[in-house]
């Protein structure tokens, strides 16, 4: 399915160029806009531009690898309301599969490269040895797996409610929002709930304290900057363990 909705989208290159051209520049606006803001100010809750520009790009390619292989599920409202869902449960592919493979598109493509222009620009900052190149790559397997677990988790509200995609772009978008910034510009307490509540922090925040060389400006624990691939594991699990929930107590809109 993926392989066909790739060829019907190269089918017209000047279209599909046009769109990650786009979505390019959409996103850019974003960095675009912190930016700006520097050139009234030096530092943004104790970090200079191009640390935050590692934290963008970090938190960027996260969900840009996310978006593109599973945003489709945030559509499963819709799968429902239409009985689409009805007839991939007759296939033998696995439902979570079909759901993310439906209007598979390469134009999201555009966000990833965006943010993997910011975060180049903003790695030459960091004092490269072994371990934090090995953090550093974790961050990014870790961060895309988290956002995937955030994608599922959310998008099973829509088993038992008619649509709830907004309220999981809430957690997707929104999470990707807030770690475009330092969580020192946050109330503690808001940090406390971003590690333990929902460990979107983990995302980019934790690993990007190691790689900058930086104590954690709210006296955790050190240990937590090593902690992205288990932050990333336990939601994907708990996404999982939804999901499957979900499809269990899921009644046909033909019965």
């Amino acid at each position: 399915m993926v392989r066909l909705w790739v060829r019907a989208e190269l089918s017209y290159p000047a279209s599909f160029a046009m769109l990650v051209v786009g979505s390019m520049l959409i996103n850019a606006l974003d960095f675009a806009g912190i930016a700006i803001m520097f050139s009234s100010i030096d530092s943004l809750g104790g970090f200079g531009l191009r640390e935050i520009a590692l934290l963008y790009g970090a938190t960027g390619v996260g969900i840009g690898i996310a978006d593109t292989l599973i945003g489709s599920v945030e559509r499963i409202g819709e799968f429902i309301r239409t009985g689409r869902l009805d007839q991939m449960l007759t296939k033998p592919v696995p439902l979570l599969v079909q759901v993310c493979s439906d209007r598979f598109t390469l134009r999201r493509l555009g966000r990833i490269t965006q943010a993997s222009v910011v975060m180049a620009w903003a790695l030459p900052i960091v004092d490269w040895t072994p371990s934090r190149v090995l953090v550093a790559v974790l961050m990014v397997l870790s961060s895309s797996a988290l956002f995937f677990g955030l994608f599922v988790l959310f998008s099973c509200v829509q088993f038992w409610t008619s649509d709830a995609s907004e309220f999981a772009n809430a957690f997707t978008y929104g999470g990707n929002t807030l770690t475009q910034y330092p969580l020192t510009v946050f109330p503690r307490e808001l940090a406390i709930a971003l590690t333990v509540v929902l460990p979107i922090a983990f995302v980019n925040w934790y690993p990007c304290l190691y790689l900058l060389g930086r104590s954690d400006p709210f006296g955790f624990p050190e240990g937590l900057q090593f902690c992205s691939p288990l932050a990333a594991a336990v939601v994907v699990a708990a996404a999982l363990l939804v999901w499957r929930t979900g499809v269990r107590r899921y009644t046909s809109t033909g019965s």
